[in-house]
């Protein structure tokens, strides 16, 4: 059996379509640009592309999109500052923080500096908290866990009773990506560094989630024939035939468990698409709130 591809690219190429309609629609009747702004803090190369990315993709839709660069060396007054009159623009109506920050900055006070309303992280720790509660809802879902939601849908897991396994118990991706399941009605184990003997409990999921960061670690082996596997992890390996000396490749080792997995994300071109569409979407949901306040 060879699974069958989850198209996080595809996905991702339809939702930007929809998202530019309905931003076109909304400039019409209310005429409101969605706008979200990007708060990025010294030089790391890695953020430095992902902002562009961020910028790219909401130009691509008509989001304004709104750049700010500070210093690597900027104060936490600075920042929180910043935040704070950007929480006050009416132009803009979703705040992006890109972490990491540099290490002498206080990165949940920046965060929880963040108006609940625009949280399009969807980070904030009232968010956080709104997603941990039964019978609460964040205004805002975490936007990779957000994508890793509607790729399973479209691969059309069953969540209610489903054994659901996620690796990885970071803040941005594993512990949100958890919360959702379950409020999805599936029986969660988040697995870490610590967990016993992880391949037998790997083996018990009919999803997989696998957010570690740690190349092609889940083998053929650790996983239940017919399950779906979304495979968040990107990592560069050592590739002397590729241009660039190098290729990505996920937390799992695809061309393995391709042959035993009933749906599997591919890397690249799965979960990594979704991260920016989902933040496109929650832009546009923060510009939908500011017109339902005024309504």
């Amino acid at each position: 059996m060879t699974a069958r591809l989850i198209d996080g690219a595809a996905v991702a190429a339809r939702l930007r379509k929809e998202i530019a309609e309905q931003v076109a629609q909304m400039e019409a009747a209310y005429g409101i640009h969605p706008g979200l702004a990007t708060v990025l803090v010294g030089e790391n190369p890695a953020s430095q592309t992902y902002v562009r990315m961020k910028h790219k993709a909401c130009q691509e839709v008509g989001i304004e999109s709104f750049a700010h660069n500070l210093p690597t060396d900027a104060s936490q007054a600075e920042v929180e500052g910043l935040v704070h009159e950007l929480n006050a623009d009416p132009h803009v109506h979703g705040i992006l923080v890109q972490l990491p920050l540099p290490k002498h900055l206080d990165e949940e006070a920046v965060l929880s500096a963040i108006s609940l309303h625009k949280d399009v992280d969807g980070f904030h720790p009232l968010n956080m908290g709104r997603l941990a509660m039964r019978g609460r809802d964040p205004l805002f879902v975490p936007c990779t866990p957000y994508g890793v939601m509607v790729l399973l849908e479209e691969a059309g897991a069953t969540f209610e009773g489903a054994n659901a396994v996620v690796l990885g118990r970071s803040n941005i991706v594993g512990k949100p990506a958890a919360l959702l399941l379950m409020k999805r009605d599936a029986t969660v184990t988040l697995c870490h560094s610590r967990t016993r003997d992880l391949p037998a409990i790997c083996r018990q999921a009919d999803i997989l989630v696998a957010a570690v960061g740690r190349a092609q670690m889940v083998k053929a082996d650790w996983v239940k024939p017919g399950a779906i596997v979304i495979d968040v992890g990107t990592n560069q390996i050592d590739d002397p035939t590729a241009k660039r000396g190098y290729r990505l490749v996920g937390d799992v080792d695809f061309d393995e468990v391709k042959e035993v997995a009933g749906a599997i994300t591919p890397v690249p071109g799965g979960v990594g698409p979704m991260t920016i569409a989902m933040l496109l979407k929650n832009t546009l949901r923060g510009a939908e709130m500011t017109i339902a306040e005024h309504a």
